[in-house]
C-alpha cells in the first residue's frame, strides 16, 4: 500500500472517503468500484468486514504496510493508556506524516518521497527513513541546497491551524514537532477502536 500506484480515486470511492486526496471525483460517482456499480447487490457487511476495512483505510491513508502497520499497534499497545488512541498518536509522529502536517508537501507520497530522497533533516542532520518516530521538541527542516530548490519550494503551503502538535516557520522552512497529539485534534476519519478489536482477535 506504500507503493500504490492505481487510481486515487478508486480507493476513496471503496471507502467513500477522499482519504488519498481531493475528492471531487466522488460527486460524480460514490459508488464502490466494480463492474455494476450501485445496481449490484451487496450482503451486509459482517463485523469483521468492517473492523478489516478500517484497519485498510488506516493504513491507505498514512502510506503504511501490513507488518510496519502491525509493528506500530504493537508499540501502541506497550504504551500506557487506550491503545487506539496510542496508534493514531504513533502514526502522527512519523516524519513523512509531519512534513505533510507542516505544509512542505503536499501529500503524504510526496512526503515520504522528499524524506526517502535525502530532503529533510531532524536537528540537523540528515533523515531518510519515512517511518522515523519524532519526539517533542524534535526540529525539522530542509537541506540548504534543497531549500534553495524552487520545484521544492514551490509546494510549501501555510500550515492547517488546527495541526496545533506541529509548529512551522514559513519564511525559515523549519518546522517543531511540538508534541504528541490528542486523539480529539486529529482530523482523520478513522475508527480505531475497530481496529483494536480486529487485533485483539
Amino acid at each position: 500500500m506504500a507503493r500504490y500506484t492505481g487510481p486515487k480515486t478508486r480507493i476513496s470511492r471503496i471507502f467513500g472517503e477522499p482519504i488519498l486526496g481531493n475528492g471531487k471525483y466522488l460527486d460524480k460517482n460514490s459508488n464502490p468500484p466494480g463492474q455494476h456499480g450501485a445496481t449490484k447487490k451487496r450482503k451486509s457487511p459482517s463485523e469483521y468486514s468492517i473492523q478489516l476495512k478500517e484497519k485498510q483505510k488506516a493504513k491507505y491513508t498514512y502510506g503504511v504496510l501490513e507488518r510496519q502497520f502491525r509493528k506500530t499497534f504493537e508499540e501502541a499497545a506497550r504504551l500506557k493508556g487506550v491503545t487506539g488512541e496510542n496508534l493514531i498518536m504513533l502514526l502522527e509522529a512519523r516524519l513523512d506524516n509531519t512534513v505533510y502536517r507542516m505544509g512542505i508537501a503536499p501529500s503524504r507520497p510526496a512526503a515520504r518521497q522528499l524524506v526517502a530522497h535525502k530532503h529533510i533533516m531532524v536537528n540537523d542532520v540528515v533523515v531518510n527513513i519515512p517511518s522515523c518516530q519524532l519526539k517533542p521538541g524534535d526540529v525539522i527542516s530542509l537541506k540548504d541546497k534543497s531549500a534553495g530548490n524552487a520545484s521544492l519550494t514551490g509546494h510549501v503551503k501555510p500550515k492547517n491551524p488546527k495541526i496545533g502538535w506541529v509548529d512551522f516557520n514559513e519564511a525559515s522552512l523549519t518546522g517543531t514537532f511540538v508534541a504528541y497529539p490528542q486523539r480529539e485534534n486529529v482530523p482523520e476519519n478513522i475508527r480505531e477502536q475497530l481496529i483494536v478489536e480486529l487485533y485483539s482477535k
